[in-house]
């Protein structure tokens, strides 16, 4: 049977990703990747992740969302608001910049200003890249999405954009009668149960370990109507 190997929130934790993919023997022929968001930020090696995450779509046919910090990234790049700049900042921002600029001092604002130059003209199809990821993803088994969905919405599908990348505490509490279960990230699970541990319920799954924050990389694994879980520590 075909496996569904589920994994998120990387935020530039390159070895870990590798490793996972190496301890569950992913296999791009007979599994189905999906990587559920988050690519940069917080940790220490973000270009290398986006970079490994556009191989496994583009040669593999992995599948790839779009997290809120990723989405902030490409607002960096794409816009010149001081707020889109200082919450990028504020949220991890300052590693991936340090990753594709090699930027070891203090960030002001003329610094910032010749990183978002660099990364626009010899990164620009990372930009693109992930601008244009969904936003989520589904099958017969799962609905895949960075955050959750919004309970207020009967069609799921027509709530806010922002939802899909920011809700957490509403989508967690609530209860959904859907056909397929919801398989996201975004909050980490030592924050829903008290483990870095993948959580489980019965209409959705969280599988946030936690990595950059020194916790885990966690993989998910879908066969035959069964799950199973790796785990990778954060060295």
């Amino acid at each position: 049977m075909k496996r569904t190997i589920m994994i998120s929130d990387i935020h530039g934790c390159i070895d870990e990703f590798n490793q996972m993919l190496q301890l569950i023997e992913y296999n791009s022929v007979s599994d189905q990747l999906i990587l559920l968001g988050d690519y940069v930020d917080r940790g220490p090696n973000s270009k290398d992740v986006v970079d490994k995450v556009i191989e496994l779509v583009k040669r593999n046919n992995a599948i790839a969302l779009r997290g809120n910090h990723d989405q902030r990234l490409v607002d960096l790049i794409n816009s010149d608001s001081t707020l889109v700049r200082s919450k990028f900042l504020k949220y991890g921002g300052i590693q991936t910049l340090q990753s594709y600029c090699d930027i070891y001092n203090e960030i002001t604002d003329e610094i910032l200003t010749l990183a978002i130059e660099t990364i626009k003209t010899h990164f620009g199809h990372h930009i693109d890249f992930l601008d244009k990821l969904p936003l989520y993803h589904e099958d017969k088994d799962h609905i895949y999405v960075h955050a959750g969905l919004n309970p207020n919405y009967i069609d799921w599908k027509k709530q806010p954009e922002t939802d899909f990348m920011y809700i957490r505490d509403e989508f967690i509490q609530s209860s959904f009668d859907l056909n397929q279960k919801i398989i996201f990230g975004h909050t980490r699970t030592i924050d829903i149960h008290g483990t870095s541990d993948i959580w489980f319920s019965e209409d959705k799954i969280g599988i946030d370990g936690g990595c950059a924050y020194g916790m885990q990389l966690n993989g998910l694994i879908f066969c035959d109507g069964l799950y199973t879980t790796e785990q990778i520590k954060r060295r």
